[in-house]
């Protein structure tokens, strides 16, 4: 595996975090406790190592939380565990999270960038697919997803038909899926441009795909806003006030969408990243 981020990666991330030190003001309150935030490995903006995690996000908000005067504590769990613990009360922080009604009913949603999920592919001479009803007419088509992404209703109505069909492999994380697809056991995944394309940069085993990958938008798969989460559930209203605090920081700071545009090529960003 290769460390996150590359050596010129990490470079052009600390223009990034120092423009958004000189940004946040010292907090005037600290939080009662240590903030819990179980995450998940997704490409370059989540990345787990021997337990240390690091990424756009890890590192924009260590940041941010030493203004606060708070301590966060990242913890590397699935995906799917991370949707479970965060709706059970048990995880203070939620990111990186597209909004959905499910999440509103537990935490509050600070928008970070505008955000959204494709059909992604290893391009071939395959006719396009322009909507989620023309991949579902494509039965030798088989599509990989990540288990407990969430991209919205009309996600969730898709991959449930794709499973119906017996069409759908979940797998724990998106390095699994470009795996899948390296191998051709999977023809076509759905998710963010910017989630495949950081898990092939962390994996020396798929050298070369990133240059082969066909990105094609759907319009069932709309722009939103992607961000964090700061629970109700668990935390005293004290701490979730300055947890707000510090998101609404990072979000004015446009620390994060800074931080995609120094890792990721121009061709990745345009379909799937842009200021919220």
């Amino acid at each position: 595996m290769m460390a996150w981020p590359p050596a010129p990666g990490l470079l052009a991330l600390l223009p990034v975090l120092a423009t958004f030190s000189s940004l946040a003001a010292p907090a005037a309150a600290e939080c009662s406790r240590e903030i819990a935030v179980p995450v998940a490995p997704i490409g370059v903006s989540i990345t787990i190592s021997n337990g240390d995690v690091a990424g756009i996000y890890p590192d924009v908000l260590r940041a941010a939380s030493q203004k606060a005067g708070c301590q966060l504590v990242f913890s590397g769990v699935p995906r799917a565990r991370q949707e479970v613990l965060f709706e059970m009360g048990k995880a203070d922080l939620m990111l990186p999270a597209t909004r959905t009604p499910a999440r509103d009913q537990v935490g509050t949603f600070i928008p970070l960038i505008g955000h959204r999920a494709t059909l992604i592919s290893v391009a071939s001479g395959r006719p396009a697919l322009s909507s989620a009803q023309d991949l579902l007419q494509r039965p030798e088509l088989r599509v990989a997803v990540v288990r407990g992404f969430d991209y919205g209703e009309p996600y969730q109505v898709l991959i449930k038909e794709l499973a119906r069909q017996g069409r759908l492999f979940q797998e724990v994380d998106s390095v699994a899926v470009a795996r899948l697809m390296q191998s051709g056991a999977i023809d076509v995944t759905i998710m963010g441009p910017t989630t495949l394309a950081g898990a092939v940069m962390r994996d020396a085993r798929l050298a070369g795909m990133l240059d082969r990958l066909r990105v094609e938008p759907i319009p069932e798969l709309p722009w939103s806003e992607s961000g964090i989460y700061v629970s109700r559930r668990s935390l005293k209203p004290e701490d979730q006030a300055i947890m707000l605090d510090m998101m609404e920081r990072v979000a004015k700071s446009n620390a994060v969408m800074e931080a995609f545009q120094r890792v990721h090529r121009p061709a990745i960003l345009a379909e799937s990243v842009r200021p919220r």
